[in-house]
């Protein structure tokens, strides 16, 4: 059925879900202190009431204004915001192997790769997401995520589904456009936080220019990866400035003053994200010809510092 299809709806039968559990256990632990104060004969003295941020399961509401004051700060509020930034973080999971939309629980968390896992979404192929400000590879991350919301929910409602997280994440521009900022500038630290600074997802990240930025999952690394991404991603990302700068300076020889400001903007950008990504082509050549190996044993932390000159801070 259609709504089985929806995020929206999705989210509305677990907001109801969810405030059905608080209601009740609120319900039952101010109940039980009206007992215990009868039995003890405490029914001036004590009140049988509980205050909302003391019960201990989560409440939703669909945005942060709607909070009451008596709840905000309280670890057990949730947003739809928090439902779709969780719904993108499975997605990206999906992606990169973690997760199966066939099985459950985690698919792959080191050991031996079974392929036979994944039938309704294949992860990629090469442990390697790209981040960009446009879709300039075939495995652009955006790209990909649409992908995993047509797997997941069906071709039919992808746009409708990509407009609600959006809305949710309460971005500007397209949905599309919305989605690719949210991974641009604000994916990582919610990760981040959500694993508690043991992200098992990292982001390679060559600056504050965006120049370029990819995410790979952890327990997929392999040796060569950094000598793959180099070449193939890069290598590509580097030729596609060349390209794009040596258009906007055709494009600048023949346009109005007014238009040349603009042009004059977009090269630029283009001249800061190309300087950033030869300044870390040169790091990740030297990480590619160490060839690192890594032990999922020695944890996050340890292995995260092995890499420190390529990946993005986590504080």
């Amino acid at each position: 059925m259609r709504e089985n299809r929806l995020i929206r709806d999705r989210y509305e039968a677990w907001k109801a879900e969810a405030n059905g559990r608080f209601d009740l256990l609120h319900a039952n632990e101010e109940e039980l202190n009206r007992i215990f104060i009868g039995i003890y004969g405490l029914e001036g003295e004590l009140s049988p009431d509980v205050a909302a941020r003391d019960v201990t399961v989560h409440r939703v509401f669909d945005t942060k204004d709607e909070v009451p004051e008596e709840m905000r700060g309280s670890r057990y509020v949730l947003t739809r915001r928090d439902m779709v930034v969780s719904l993108i973080s499975y997605g990206v999971g999906c992606l990169l192997g973690r997760y199966s939309l066939d099985v459950d629980g985690l698919a792959f968390a080191g050991g031996a790769w079974d392929a036979a896992k994944y039938v309704s979404l294949v992860p990629d192929d090469d442990n390697i997401l790209p981040i960009c400000d446009d879709s300039y590879f075939d495995d652009d991350i955006v790209g990909r995520f649409a992908g995993f919301l047509q797997a997941a929910y069906g071709a039919e409602t992808l746009e409708e589904n990509m407009k609600y997280i959006a809305d949710a994440l309460g971005g500007k521009g397209t949905p599309r456009q919305a989605i690719r900022d949210y991974f641009l500038k604000e994916f990582y630290a919610d990760h981040v936080r959500a694993y508690r600074k043991r992200p098992i997802y990292w982001l390679f990240d060559s600056g504050k220019k965006n120049g370029f930025k990819a995410l790979i999952y952890m327990h997929r690394y392999q040796p060569d990866l950094p000598a793959r991404m180099r070449t193939d991603y890069v290598h590509e990302q580097q030729e596609r400035y060349r390209t794009q700068m040596a258009h906007v300076l055709d494009a600048m020889g023949g346009a109005a003053p007014s238009e040349r400001v603009g042009l004059a903007k977009v090269q630029g950008k283009l001249a800061a994200q190309a300087e950033e990504l030869r300044v870390y082509e040169e790091k990740i050549r030297h990480l590619a010809d160490r060839r690192i190996e890594i032990d999922l044993d020695d944890g996050v932390k340890r292995n995260y510092a092995l890499f420190a000159d390529v990946l993005a801070r986590i504080g």
